[in-house]
């Protein structure tokens, strides 16, 4: 496992965040590799299934596709993307061996529901794949805004510490809302 070394300004992590059309069958992913003084030096781009198992799968190509040994952690908007394709964390921390952290913006009681809802014949897997997920984490970012972390292969505190870096104002991360525009604009293309 590399360590964080959260006092690099060249520190490089790669963003991801997704875009979707309710009546499509695919999403959009962009990933952009931003510096921790906010230097964008890449894009990757990928595709998920709506209501699907592979953007774990997705994430993974993206990564790959980039070869860059640089690139220190992987943020991700959200770990339930694409019409519930449940992203796994432990499995990409497994394959890439650098800290995943999986960030959303609101507090949930869970999806259980509506995974029984709109997967009737197969809800148990998407459950099983959810719960492994574990819980969520609060964080208070210097911006006043709170934030629900979930991470593999980092400490807590080092996430707030680069959240905070990252975080210019409201609750986005900077290479996260850069990500999300990218994914949106490509969305319309």
């Amino acid at each position: 496992m590399r360590s964080l070394h959260l006092e690099k300004k060249g520190l490089r992590g790669l963003a991801i965040a997704e875009s979707f059309r309710q009546n499509s069958s695919k999403s959009v992913f962009a990933g952009i590799v931003m510096r921790r003084d906010f230097v964008i030096d890449g894009f990757v781009f990928g595709s998920a299934t709506l209501e699907g198992d592979d953007a774990t799968d997705t994430i993974l190509e993206m990564y790959n596709e980039l070869q860059r040994p640089d690139i220190s952690y992987v943020l991700i908007s959200g770990l339930i993307v694409s019409m519930y394709n449940i992203i796994n964390i432990k499995k990409l921390y497994d394959s890439i061996r650098i800290p995943i952290i999986g960030i959303s913006y609101n507090d949930s009681l869970g999806i259980e529901d509506a995974l029984k809802y709109h997967f009737p014949n197969s809800f148990e897997s998407k459950i099983i794949a959810y719960k492994k997920l574990g819980k969520r984490e609060k964080i208070s970012l210097n911006t006043s805004h709170d934030i629900f972390v979930r991470k593999e292969g980092c400490t807590l505190s080092d996430v707030k510490y680069l959240l905070n870096k990252l975080t210019l104002h409201g609750s986005v991360p900077e290479p996260i809302r850069v990500s999300q525009l990218l994914a949106k604009t490509l969305l319309q293309k």
